[in-house]
């Protein structure tokens, strides 16, 4: 379902709530990362692109100091109080939301009551950042409630702070920055201690991105996110660095009696996952597709053996993906986002698209006994106003 679809089905469900249509409708992206992970909280490089799966909230203002919120995918409502300042509550989703309209709040930006509904076509734990979507959607409404407009990365670091204090979960800046930069046709190479992006257009008709959801979810508040930062920052101290941004393979090794064997296995996956993401972002500008095929396979095995965020779902999808192999049309894959489940992402041949979507989804019902969801995407544009659907 397109952009525009989503937000029309969107309006229909406001009008058909709360009896009239919205003002408003705010759509951001999901994203899925080509290659780079875990690093962006250690300050590394990152390559992803926004994909045309969104979150899309309808709003419009109403004579009350609070917010309704009707969440479609759930059915469940929440209200927020906006007479004093807005902390945490239940139910957990409407956190993402509460979280953001705290950072407005603390930009001394008053907040006019608002009723809204929202709606969702990115797979929810499945690794493609329905919560920063969720998050940069509400900032982009709060704008237009606001009549302020955010720098774009203030506008990101406000959502990011969101889904630290407010869900719990202490994710790096790639998601947020994603869904409220990207370009459309284009992937984002994201340096994340400068908050740059270099973009590397997606421009050769003969690739495509699959993107595999292994329909297995994960949960980041559980500690096994937090962990692994808590890790890596434990090695960067140790070697006397600011972020594992700044170390190599030399240094590592050197230091590798001082340091836990789990705590060295996770520092030599960031290492060696930011010079593969560089390498990555040359081959793409070049086609190179076999250099980069390699470097997505390499990616996923040091996830899965030195950061040990994979799973027996996602290790099917990348040997699925290997048997079918160059010739049959796969380039490379790997697991992306945080993992614990969630989805792959493959480089795929355009031209075999169907043949590799069958393929893969008959070897991994057949392997787990249950069928994938399978969708490619073109790198989409990041957040916006729709603006044709603002006044009535």
């Amino acid at each position: 379902m397109s952009v525009e679809l989503l937000a029309e089905h969107t309006a229909q469900r406001f009008a058909k709530f709360f009896g009239h249509p919205p003002c408003w409708l705010a759509a951001a992206p999901g994203r899925v990362n080509l290659i780079g992970e875990h690093t962006d909280y250690n300050d590394g490089f990152v390559l992803p692109m926004a994909i045309d799966r969104c979150t899309v909230i309808a709003a419009e203002p109403n004579a009350a100091r609070q917010i309704t919120l009707h969440n479609n995918t759930t059915g469940e409502t929440a209200t927020i109080n906006l007479r004093t300042r807005v902390g945490k509550g239940k139910p957990a989703w409407a956190n993402y939301v509460r979280g953001v309209i705290a950072g407005f709040q603390q930009r001394k930006l008053k907040i006019a009551g608002f009723n809204a509904v929202i709606d969702s076509n990115v797979p929810i734990g499945g690794g493609l950042s329905s919560s920063a979507a969720l998050e940069v959607a509400t900032a982009t409404l709060l704008e237009a409630v606001t009549g302020q407009k955010l720098d774009p990365i203030e506008k990101a670091v406000l959502c990011q702070r969101a889904e630290h204090k407010f869900a719990g979960v202490p994710c790096g800046i790639m998601d947020q920055f994603t869904s409220v930069l990207a370009r459309e046709n284009h992937l984002l190479l994201l340096d994340c201690r400068l908050r740059t992006a270099q973009l590397v257009p997606v421009n050769d008709p003969s690739v495509a991105i699959l993107i595999i959801n292994t329909n297995v979810r994960h949960k980041l508040v559980d500690g096994k996110y937090a962990r692994r930062r808590a890790q890596c920052e434990t090695a960067a101290r140790f070697l006397g660095l600011d972020a594992l941004r700044d170390a190599n393979m030399d240094l590592l090794i050197k230091s590798r009696n001082g340091l836990a064997p789990v705590v060295f296995r996770r520092a030599r996956h960031v290492i060696t996952e930011n010079e593969r993401t560089l390498k990555a972002a040359r081959a793409f500008i070049a086609s190179d597709w076999a250099a980069l095929g390699r470097l997505m396979y390499a990616s996923h095995s040091s996830l899965r053996d030195d950061y040990e965020v994979s799973c027996a779902e996602l290790d099917a999808v990348v040997e699925i993906a290997k048997a079918i192999g160059f010739k049959g049309g796969v380039i490379g894959c790997r697991m992306t986002g945080a993992g614990f489940g969630g989805c792959a992402v493959s480089l795929i041949r355009t031209a075999a698209a169907m043949e590799v979507t069958r393929r893969m989804s008959e070897a991994y019902e057949k392997k787990n006994g249950v069928q994938p969801a399978l969708f490619s995407s073109r790198p989409a544009a990041g957040a916006k106003i729709l603006q044709a659907l603002i006044a009535r």
